[in-house]
């Protein structure tokens, strides 16, 4: 598929050819590079989202739609010149996280080279002895909190909240939803397993149903990546923990799974017409679309008629945003490239943009410039995001780019590395911290400066559960390092 679809986006591309041809071969080494023996988690998430977002997005859109792009691009002007110099940023911000990634696994750490042990053990004998009332406890804990926020309108994606709560609550309800309730499941999915209790389906269903609940009351239609990264944690602690699972259960879990997500995605689309109908923004949407010329069979060639056709499909016109266009990537690099007032100004004003929760972002008044500026906000809030990777080229600068890069990678896998110790090694957990922050650097540039809210709620998650540990520990009279196994070195 990668061969097809670079020859074709090869044939269409303006610019360079040996540019386009570079950034092919980073993009995607760096997707494999998420997958060799001394990754870890943030290096896997980090190449999917940025294969999704960047290259396949990039040469989905050459290759077909002639370079036309659904999110806003600024004032690019599509000329080859302009592509090879989005692709050349695009490449070098890769080149960082590669590096970064070298220098982690060289100098500091890596899977290979940690221990495993049985911690969590007051938890553990907690969640042993009121299993049942846990599980009861925890799906009445999901609707509540997502039925009332459905319900109040606490936080929703898009939205301008409909109720403020006193004392906090509307953060509390935020974490939650957004990781605090996934957390819990990557702690039940943990014990099961030490406990090999032969139902632990019971609590593969319930992690689904948490999403599902979650998702729908967030008017979010991404199910999927909380529980993909719980998912490849809990494949991971598998096979550390040398445990197997019957085809019955993962066909079970695939079924529920597949079933959950289509009517999320169905059931959001839906909430999201009704609550988000807006005629200006469709008028001026609208207008800003350029029509595509119908092309007769006999004024074109084979090539011609396979773009056509793939342009026509059903899934094409109504489903391309969440398979192709979902994942914030490439169009943020093409806006920041064209803005030509790029520079340690606009760098320092992006930093000082303060958080409203309706209208636009300073990203898109000052590069993007899509249709919905022009509308009424009052009762939305519409945003387009550049992502880290053009964020830091803001100030125009190669060099800083590179370098600020290399830091945050350093950055993610640090945050990574604190949750799995203070885990005391719960790969699950730290699969699923490891994507938030994966998922807030590729969609960096809203409020940055707000980005400590998200680290201190990661960091009081990790450390509720250690201190919850601790207490649980001396209530029950238990000596931690007493009930371990012997380590053993960690192979993800």
């Amino acid at each position: 598929m990668v061969c097809i679809l670079t020859f074709l986006t090869f044939r269409e591309y303006s610019g360079q050819s040996a540019i386009y041809i570079f950034f092919t071969v980073v993009l995607n080494f760096f997707l494999f590079f998420g997958f060799r023996k001394n990754r870890i988690f943030f290096d896997t998430f980090l190449g999917i989202f940025f294969w999704l977002g960047y290259w396949l997005k990039f040469s989905f859109r050459i290759a077909f739609t002639w370079g036309y792009f659904v999110d806003p691009v600024g004032n690019f002007d599509k000329s080859g010149i302009s592509f090879d110099h989005a692709l050349l940023v695009t490449t070098f911000g890769v080149l960082a996280f590669i590096a970064s990634s070298i220098v982690r696994q060289r100098w500091w750490f890596s899977y290979s080279c940690e221990k495993s042990g049985k911690g969590l053990i007051g938890l553990l004998e907690f969640y042993k002895n009121h299993r049942k009332a846990i599980w009861l406890n925890f799906l009445l804990l999901v609707i509540f909190i997502s039925g009332s926020n459905a319900f109040l309108g606490i936080y929703q994606r898009g939205t301008v909240p409909r109720t403020i709560l006193p004392m906090g609550l509307g953060g509390v309800y935020t974490w939650l939803l957004l990781f605090g309730l996934s957390s819990a499941s990557a702690l039940m999915l943990e014990f099961e397993m030490r406990l090999k209790k032969g139902n632990s389906f019971v609590v593969v269903a319930l992690s689904i149903v948490e999403s599902f609940f979650s998702n729908v009351s967030l008017l979010s239609r991404a199910m999927v990546i909380n529980l993909s990264a719980m998912g490849w944690g809990y494949i991971k602690a598998l096979e550390v923990k040398k445990m197997a699972v019957s085809w019955k259960f993962k066909s079970a879990a695939t079924v529920l799974f597949l079933a959950l997500f289509l009517s999320s995605v169905s059931f959001v689309n839906k909430l999201r017409h009704f609550r988000f109908r807006d005629k200006v923004v469709a008028t001026q949407i609208s207008k800003s679309i350029k029509p595509i010329k119908v092309i007769e069979p006999a004024q074109t060639n084979f090539k011609e008629n396979i773009k056509s056709a793939v342009h026509n499909l059903k899934i094409f016109n109504i489903h391309s945003n969440l398979i192709i266009d979902r994942w914030v990537g490439i169009e943020g690099v093409m806006a920041v490239i064209s803005y030509p007032k790029r520079g340690w100004d606009l760098w320092a004003k992006a930093w000082e943009e303060k958080y409203h929760n309706f209208g636009t972002s300073f990203y898109d008044r000052e590069i993007s410039k899509p249709p919905h500026l022009s509308a009424d906000l009052s009762n939305l809030h519409k945003i387009f995001l550049p992502g880290i990777l053009a964020f830091f080229y803001y100030p125009g600068s190669f060099l800083f780019l590179f370098f600020g890069l290399f830091i945050v990678g350093l950055l993610g896998a640090g945050v990574e590395f604190f949750a799995f110790k203070l885990s005391n090694g719960n790969l699950i957990l730290t699969s699923l911290i490891s994507q938030v922050v994966t998922y807030r650097f590729t969609h960096f540039g809203y409020v940055p400066a707000r980005s400590y809210l998200l680290f201190g709620t990661i960091f009081l998650n990790i450390v509720i559960i250690y201190i919850a540990n601790k207490l649980l520990l001396k209530f029950y009279r238990l000596d931690e390092s007493s009930r371990e196994l012997p380590s053993k070195l960690i192979k993800v």
